[in-house]
């Protein structure tokens, strides 16, 4: 079925009935196969009527919580079908690797790149310093020797991408921020403290209207207390891999945080916001607002 390749090509969702086995008088033979992606389109069939009904609930259920499932149905006794043979049909979900977009290089990034891949993601380095950006040390994941705004017709960025931003210098990370903000994405974190945050996004909201921060997760990661680069790195998985099955997490994005809001309305700088944060995680409450 062509639909399926170009599906998995687009980075699209969908899921995937196929008729593994018939016995007696049945619409369809085994091999059969009814698609359902997940804005509704449908491709193919496995046989229509009552059976169809029941296949496409499956495969919306499939959809929603990723569990493939066996449709097993005697289409007489059960479904109350003239035919009245047996079929059974195998519904999965079918989905390409999620490309995780990494701009940087160095110790995090490598071994962010190590974990996330072992997850399944299909990685790609974004990193002018060719000394680093190297397949011996990125193995398997494409590499892209540019900066942040020279990478954006090359990567064709999508509403699917989960972008990481952990260079080696904090302008550069402004700068990734900053271009891909107003891009489509699924996911957008950068790495830094409290204080960091508060000044990249205070300066960039000095410059124009911010879009929208719905996706953006920064200080990247959940609270674990990473230290070392593999911790790091750890953290900043996990907190896709929630993000990926819709669980609660212990994020450390500022997002929703009281002070931030002060610092965008240009009410506070980032460094009394930073401060008051410092000052507000020694007494143990780091969402106070003050």
């Amino acid at each position: 079925m062509r639909r399926i390749q170009e599906l998995l090509d687009a980075g699209e969702l969908g899921a995937l009935a196929t008729v593994v086995r018939t016995s007696g008088s049945a619409p369809q033979r085994p091999g059969a196969r009814l698609l359902l992606l997940a804005d509704g389109e449908r491709v193919g069939t496995v046989g229509g009527g009552a059976i169809e009904q029941e296949v496409l609930s499956a495969l919306a259920a499939c959809l929603a919580d990723g569990r493939p499932r066996w449709v097993v149905r005697d289409l007489g006794r059960d479904l109350g079908m003239c035919c009245g043979g047996r079929m059974e049909i195998f519904v999965e979900r079918l989905e390409s690797e999620e490309r995780l977009i990494l701009f940087g290089a160095g110790h995090v990034a490598e071994a962010t790149a190590r974990v996330a891949r072992q997850l399944g993601f299909a990685v790609t380095v974004v990193d002018a310093r060719d000394e680093l950006n190297t397949e011996a040390r990125f193995p398997g994941c494409e590499r892209l020797l540019a900066d942040a705004a020279e990478a954006v017709p090359r990567l064709r960025p999508s509403a699917s991408d989960w972008v990481i931003v952990v260079t080696h210098d904090h302008a550069l990370d402004e700068e990734a921020l900053e271009t891909y903000l107003p891009l489509p994405h699924r996911y957008l974190g950068m790495i830094g403290s409290l204080r960091k945050v508060y000044r990249v996004l205070g300066r960039i909201a000095a410059r124009g209207p911010l879009p929208s921060l719905e996706n953006l997760y920064a200080p990247i990661g959940l609270d674990l207390g990473a230290v070392s680069p593999d911790e790091i790195a750890v953290s900043i998985v996990a907190e896709l891999v929630a993000l990926r099955h819709g669980r609660p997490a212990a994020h450390m994005r500022a997002m929703d945080d009281p002070r931030l809001t002060k610092v965008l309305a240009g009410s506070l700088s980032p460094e009394a916001a930073a401060s008051l944060a410092e000052e507000a995680e020694a007494a143990g409450d780091p969402a106070i607002d003050n």
